[in-house]
């Protein structure tokens, strides 16, 4: 492997009449596949995705950005998820990709599957870890759907400074300072309210009428231990897509990053397995 092969270059590209965001774009060997990551909620790319850039970029050209209201993605008034799968394809190609297989984590999982529904030319497969075709119980649902539009709108309202403080006393149990610091600097570029309306767009999220009917190859990864997405619910997720490979990693929802020894291997072998399958029938 080339050091160019896991060099990473960020690069500011213009999304639509949205604004510019950044994304990390990994070359990858010559002529291989690319893959775009789409983080989990209230995450950004590289807290989500740091441990497996460079594994993945072994195999595969490797694309990714913060969602709108996170780290250094895009301004928004109203988080949509259907507007963060239409970042994703806008941004592959501003970066020269047609084609590609979408990978999601919790959050990332319907954004993936919303990128395939709205743009399926774009989408060559998906690949969906700790996540699954709802989140919520209906009545839980309701409820948050309720509320959280409130909470965005005070948190729009609190001063810089108190959000900053409330963060560094939330990190402070991080011990190492440059660890420390690089977490911070991190989760210091969301915005709240952002994040809050993200949580009251997933709460509302369904894709039980329609899931079943994707035709590109699929790989599911199920966290085993997960409390946020019951396994259940994730193996669920995979029965419902005609010809999903299944992948378990003995890990809770925080595995792609606590567990990075098993779930990284894991997601390369899923995207390996998609992009082997590329091209195929996928019939139920």
């Amino acid at each position: 492997m080339t050091t160019a092969a896991i060099e990473s270059i960020d690069h500011v590209v213009q999304v639509g009449r949205h604004g510019t965001t950044t994304v990390r774009d990994i070359p990858g060997p010559p002529g291989a596949a690319a893959v775009v990551l789409l983080h989990g909620l209230g995450a950004t790319a590289r807290l989500n995705w740091g441990p497996c850039f460079r594994p993945l970029s072994q195999h595969f050209r490797v694309l990714s950005l913060d969602h709108r209201g996170h780290g250094a993605g895009l301004r928004t008034r109203r988080f949509r998820l259907e507007q963060c799968a239409d970042d994703a394809v806008a941004v592959a190609r501003a970066r020269g990709i047609e084609r590609f297989i979408a990978v999601g984590y919790s959050m990332g999982g319907p954004i993936a599957s919303l990128a395939w529904r709205r743009h399926p030319q774009q989408i060559a497969g998906l690949v969906l870890c700790a996540t699954a075709r709802h989140f919520m119980a209906r009545n839980i649902a309701r409820a948050a759907r309720m509320a959280l539009p409130a909470v965005a709108g005070m948190a729009r309202l609190a001063p810089s400074a108190a959000r900053q403080r409330l963060l560094q006393r939330m990190l402070s149990r991080i011990e190492h300072p440059q660890l420390r610091d690089r977490v911070f600097h991190e989760f210091a570029g969301h915005d709240p309210a952002s994040v809050i309306q993200a949580s009251h767009a997933l709460s509302g999220f369904s894709s039980h009428d329609w899931i079943g009917s994707v035709d590109v190859p699929t790989a599911v990864i199920v966290t085993t231990r997960d409390e946020l997405v019951p396994p259940d619910r994730q193996r669920r997720l995979a029965a419902s897509i005609p010809g999903a490979e299944l992948f378990e990693v003995d890990g809770d929802h925080s595995a792609c990053v606590a567990r990075a020894d098993l779930f990284v291997p894991a997601l390369v072998a899923a995207c390996r397995s998609v992009d082997r399958r590329k091209g195929t029938a996928v019939t139920s």
